[in-house]
């Protein structure tokens, strides 16, 4: 299985306990934990408990959440993570996600890790369809998933309780048979 996944600047692997720290700031980051579903400030016994059991999880395991890290090849820097779940069925279909530390926003590594993901999902796993979801103000990940080629298919009114308030998600989707042409 080829896992860890690489790009030309990233590599896409489980996490380590080495990474709570950086993973602690990005998400103790309010821009960052703004458009997210976790609880706020995110506290190191909670990280500790997610690096622990995330371990124990395949990086491919059909109908269990995953989530990978991801880290900048050049400085072996943990920059964010993509969450993942490979659905069951004859013909599978998967969920995608990510979140990157503030740091490294505008710079293409959602979009580079995104990318080698759906490849992954695509060429290497025979997935049939992705989909993903974001809140409809968080503008920098709609333009991200519409430039990998996702068709916005919903409009979900008030679906998603961020908090302190319900919030507006949209659905995307893309097939295998798009991704590919």
């Amino acid at each position: 299985m080829p896992f860890p996944l690489e790009t030309q600047r990233l590599i896409i692997r489980p996490f380590r306990e080495a990474d709570i720290d950086s993973f602690l700031a990005y998400r103790n980051d309010p821009e960052v934990a703004k458009y997210q579903g976790w609880s706020f400030p995110y506290s190191r016994e909670k990280a500790v408990e997610f690096i622990t059991q995330i371990k124990t999880v395949s990086p491919v395991v059909v109908g269990v959440n995953y989530q990978a890290a991801i880290e900048k090849k050049e400085t072996g820097e943990l920059i964010g993570d993509l969450f993942y779940l490979i659905g069951q069925g004859d013909s599978p279909q998967a969920r995608v996600g990510y979140t990157l530390s503030r740091s490294h926003w505008e710079k293409g590594y959602a979009s580079e890790a995104t990318r080698r993901l759906l490849d992954f999902f695509f060429y290497e796993l025979a997935v049939h369809r992705v989909v993903a979801d974001c809140d409809t103000e968080n503008t920098a990940s709609v333009q991200l998933l519409e430039r990998l080629g996702f068709r916005r298919e919903a409009h979900f009114i008030e679906s998603f309780w961020m908090g302190n308030y319900w919030g507006d998600e949209y659905y995307y989707g893309i097939l295998e048979r798009e991704w590919k042409k």
